[in-house]
């Protein structure tokens, strides 16, 4: 799929979302890239919500902020979510609704949940729409569909709360590629990338400032150290550059969290399963040159519990996606753009956005 001149300006989306239109956001401009339709939520309508039904297919969700959950006191749907997508108890507008299922339900239980001054008294649960609150920063942290659904109708001057249902197709299966750009030509609706987004924001906001620099002798080379103040978490990120990348060439590249199994005890994984903090800098260090992003993110007393309990059963963690976000405005601002990556292959969305690519992953070796 090849999305370049088709795209409206961004302006015009955003345009679209603050009258209250429908638009499609898509991840990319890949043959794999999946699809949602958009509305902003408190200007939710009965026919926005048949559409979702209807036409996109998929579940009808809320895009929300962490701040919007905590006004609303919605819990989590599930004490602990494995899933990337931080589902809410499901919700339903206390007063005005008969069964709730009903288009004209639904689109209510969004203006009630998106309203400026809704409280928790306004919902009940369960209901009819499933909230999902986006990470904080939104796909400038990760390139998800909440985040974008979020974004979205706050850049275009509503609340940060969007109405939105995935794209199936005929089967029932995910609707891609090709077949997004067609969905929104047969019904007449502009579309936006996540990628897109991406870019937008990066041009129009900063979400990192880089603080500090100095130089640091390791046994593996002398690296630069700079350090990135991540305002809206309030997290210090470091990145370790050896060398000076060239944006033309492809630099090794690692971007990972601290985890104290895996970096620090060094135990439960076989050494040639897993680059950990020493095996990454000691490759760069014989490379001549590359980038360790570290990143501030910190395990939970249960993860750590559970790896250090069954070390081969404990789940990596959910990570790519959240490394897309903070990890590649780190990467950027060194001048890292086309990377080896010291990974295992991964997949991921909306890296153009960043102006990155991933020309090798580089998985670790005996």
């Amino acid at each position: 799929m090849s999305t370049p001149g088709v795209l409206p300006p961004m302006a015009d989306v955003l345009a679209a979302l603050a009258a209250g239109r429908r638009v499609v956001v898509i991840e990319d401009d890949t043959d794999e890239a999946t699809g949602c339709v958009l509305v902003a939520a408190e200007r939710a309508s009965e026919a926005d919500v048949n559409f979702m039904a209807a036409e996109a297919r998929g579940l009808v969700c809320m895009g929300i902020t962490e701040a919007r959950r905590q006004r609303l006191q919605l819990p989590p749907m599930a004490a602990n979510q494995r899933q990337r997508e931080r589902y809410t108890v499901s919700i339903e507008a206390a007063t005005g609704v008969s069964t709730g299922i009903s288009a004209a339900d639904r689109a209510l239980t969004l203006r009630v949940a998106a309203a400026a001054h809704a409280q928790p008294h306004d919902l009940v649960q369960p209901g009819h729409i499933f909230p999902v609150v986006a990470q904080p920063d939104g796909v400038l942290r990760r390139a998800g569909f909440a985040e974008a659904c979020s974004d979205l109708p706050r850049l275009a001057g509503r609340v940060a709360a969007g109405a939105y249902a995935m794209l199936l197709d005929d089967d029932g299966d995910l609707l891609r590629g090709p077949g997004l750009l067609a969905f929104a030509r047969r019904h007449g609706l502009p579309v936006v990338s996540i990628s897109g987004l991406i870019h937008h924001r990066l041009l129009t906001e900063g979400a990192l400032r880089r603080t500090h620099s100095r130089e640091l002798d390791t046994p593996y080379g002398r690296f630069t150290v700079h350090a990135y103040h991540d305002a809206p978490v309030d997290a210090l990120h470091l990145a370790l550059v050896l060398g000076t990348p060239d944006p033309c060439e492809p630099v090794l590249t690692r971007v990972q969290t601290v985890e104290m199994q895996r970096d620090v005890l060094s135990f439960g994984t076989p050494a040639q399963s897993a680059w950990n903090l020493e095996r990454s800098l000691a490759r760069i260090g014989a490379e001549g040159c590359g980038v360790l992003v570290l990143l501030d993110e910190r395990e939970s007393p249960q993860q750590r519990l559970e790896r250090l309990a069954a070390p081969s059963a404990a789940p990596a963690p959910a990570f790519a996606q959240r490394a897309l976000g903070v990890g590649a405005q780190i990467l950027r601002d060194v001048g890292a753009h086309r990377l080896r990556l010291l990974s295992h292959p991964v997949p991921y969305r909306a890296v153009t956005g960043f102006e990155l690519e991933v020309t090798e992953f580089v998985p670790p070796g005996p």
